[in-house]
């Protein structure tokens, strides 16, 4: 399943909810706001830097530039995907759960 996650994690308890949520092969997606939690050295991206031991994870890079932040402030092992790869993403998975 790929969970797409959309609210900010200092303004949503929705990334913490989603991560407690995840089974085997399932992915996250980071769009919209939410794309600040992918950032190093944050709560969040400590949750999420954990998340990669057993899980992808990916970021919007449209949605991050939208916001000012660059690919060098993630976390590392977070990928950053076109909207192409968004797509892909949604294709290769049997499920899409998008935590609004």
């Amino acid at each position: 399943m790929l969970h797409t996650v959309n609210k900010s994690p200092f303004a949503s308890a929705t990334l913490t909810q989603c991560l407690g949520h995840l089974t085997d092969g399932a992915a996250v997606l980071l769009i919209e706001d939410a794309v600040v939690g992918g950032v190093a050295g944050t709560a969040p991206g400590a949750l999420l830097a954990e998340c990669l031991k057993g899980h992808k994870v990916y970021c919007l890079g449209p949605d991050l530039m939208a916001r000012g932040i660059s690919e060098g402030r993630l976390v590392k092992g977070i990928q950053t995907v076109d909207y192409a790869g968004f797509v892909r993403l949604v294709t290769e998975h049997d499920a899409v759960q998008s935590w609004l």
